[in-house]
């Protein structure tokens, strides 16, 4: 059975703490593969100096070079509304029967799942990841993946040290033009800087 990651996102602009995440997570579920799938239009939120699909994609890309993670451009390809129940489903006759999809989410958008778009057709795809940002966050997350499990999901729980950068504190740090070697890996604050991303 091979073992699937999904880290779905805005990715505005991925970060360190996204590829934190992304290493805990590979390593605890024993992943044979991890993708990153930056959405083309986020359902779940209203974007906030949001960058073109094609410069977020392009930093995902920058961003797991050198690691064992891929990215996939089906949600961009697809475009309107990213509903993950659509990516999923499309995952799953991708890779087959013989698969286990993980779906990798932020402490802030599990704790919304059962309000997503289709939560039961996720619920039936792929087993849901999470992990708390700061201390003492885990009883939350445990709470609601005693919810999440009465309507039939597989939840994973992880106590993974938080790292406390936000897609927020990046755009934040370049309009101050601060450097940005604490938030993003080298080749995307070259991209950021190099398209003039976030500066405005």
């Amino acid at each position: 059975m091979r073992k699937i990651a999904v880290f779905g996102g805005t990715f505005n602009p991925v970060h360190n703490g996204h590829l934190h995440l992304a290493k805990n997570f590979y390593n605890i579920i024993h992943a044979d593969e991890l993708l990153f799938i930056p959405t083309y239009i986020p359902p779940h939120k209203a974007p906030v100096e949001l960058a073109a699909a094609r410069d977020r994609l392009e930093m995902c890309r920058l961003a797991v070079k050198g690691t064992p993670f891929g990215v996939s451009d089906m949600e961009v390809k697809r475009g309107g509304p990213s509903y993950t129940s659509d990516t999923l489903t499309a995952l799953k006759k991708i890779y087959g029967r013989n698969s286990s999809l993980y779906l990798i989410v932020g402490e802030d958008m599990f704790l919304t799942v059962d309000r997503w778009h289709e939560p039961e057709v996720i619920y039936s795809l792929a087993t849901l990841c999470a992990a708390p940002r700061g201390k003492g966050g885990c009883g939350k997350l445990t709470d609601y993946a005693v919810k999440l499990r009465r309507k039939g999901a597989d939840v994973l729980i992880a106590d993974i040290d938080y790292l406390p950068v936000s897609s927020t504190s990046v755009r934040s740090a370049v309009k101050k033009k601060e450097n940005l070697s604490a938030y993003v890996p080298e080749s995307v604050a070259c991209y950021i800087l190099k398209k003039h991303l976030y500066s405005e």
